[in-house]
């Protein structure tokens, strides 16, 4: 077993409790129903602490308004779940983590989806800006569950690139990859010219240079953005250098790669409805990457803090209209 492993927060659920509130609470307990920091008191169950705010007087844990929430499963399973999550270049399966945390299959594969929604960092400031550049690529993987969805008639429709018509009935990706920074993926339901075009603008700053291939996908973006180069594959061209840098989508590329080899030799199965939290962990590992300066253990801390304002539940109420 490796050194890390043998960690206090890794083998008792205080010791766990105690690393998550330093982790989420370096300042003390902060309460989740009205923001008071350092005004709650312990009582006399270790971990719940009351807010001392005479307008909120509530209880609260650290897993309170998180991922964690009404969760039965110790804290030093989570912390080690969020641990192989994160440092897993390629990820880990619901099956394993069911094997190295003594849990049923069910809770396990719960729990990852759990975590995943804590790695999904939508929302967050558009990508590119001043000198920078973005590279947009989309790539097709795994077959669409249901009818085929198209986005126009099939007759008369020529192929997008190198002969071959694209979706082949498979789910569309789009990655938005900022050359030494960081990427943002999204399943879309049809890649066509509409809905690509609206991700893009929505999710890259007008001030950067745009690298894609040839696809009429992109067409007209040097009217929005600084700058739209384009590679033929088709052609064979790859890489294109000139004076004002090199033209590619190569680390768009890489993106899919390690995201496909991950979804082929390790989970193996996914969803339709769950392919956007598949992706949100990739892009989350990405993001947090050795080359921008991050360990395992930060890019841990950092999927903990983002478990905060977050809940996942599968089972809703039967009469949701109706107050409780």
């Amino acid at each position: 077993m490796s050194n890390a492993f043998t960690a206090p927060h890794f083998q008792s659920h205080e010791a766990a409790r105690e690393s998550f509130e330093k982790t989420r609470w370096p300042d003390g307990p902060v309460c989740p129903h009205c923001g008071t920091i350092g005004g709650a008191y312990k009582t006399k169950r270790p971990g719940l602490y009351r807010c001392a705010e005479p307008e909120c007087r509530m209880d609260f844990t650290i897993t309170s308004r998180t991922v964690m929430e009404r969760s039965k499963i110790p804290l030093h399973k989570w912390a080690m779940a969020f641990y192989l999550m994160s440092s897993s270049k390629k990820g880990m399966s619901a099956h394993q983590h069911h094997r190295a945390l003594g849990l049923s299959y069910q809770t396990a594969w719960f729990m990852c989806h759990r975590i995943r929604l804590a790695m999904d960092e939508s929302g967050a400031a558009a990508l590119g800006g001043s000198g920078k550049v973005v590279e947009v690529d989309e790539t097709y993987h795994g077959k669409i569950e249901g009818p085929i969805r198209h986005s126009r008639k099939r007759y008369g429709w020529k192929p997008t690139k190198g002969g071959r018509s694209g979706p082949a009935g498979k789910r569309p990706i789009l990655a938005l990859v900022e050359r030494g920074g960081s990427i943002r993926t999204f399943h879309v339901p049809v890649a066509d010219k509409v809905s690509v075009t609206k991700i893009v603008r929505e999710n890259v700053a007008r001030e950067t240079r745009l690298h894609t291939d040839e696809s009429r996908l992109y067409t007209g973006s040097d009217h929005h953005f600084e700058a739209h180069k384009t590679v033929k594959h088709s052609a064979g061209e790859y890489v294109r250098y000139e004076e004002d840098g090199t033209v590619h989508t190569n680390t768009a590329e890489g993106v899919f790669s390690i995201f496909k080899r991950g979804m082929t030799g390790v989970y193996q199965h996914c969803k339709e409805k769950h392919l956007h939290r598949y992706l949100a962990e990739y892009t989350f590992r990405y993001n947090h990457r050795v080359a921008l300066g991050h360990s395992d253990i930060d890019r841990t801390l950092a999927a903990v803090r983002a478990s905060e304002g977050k809940r996942l539940t599968y089972k809703q109420p039967r009469f949701p209209d109706v107050p409780f």
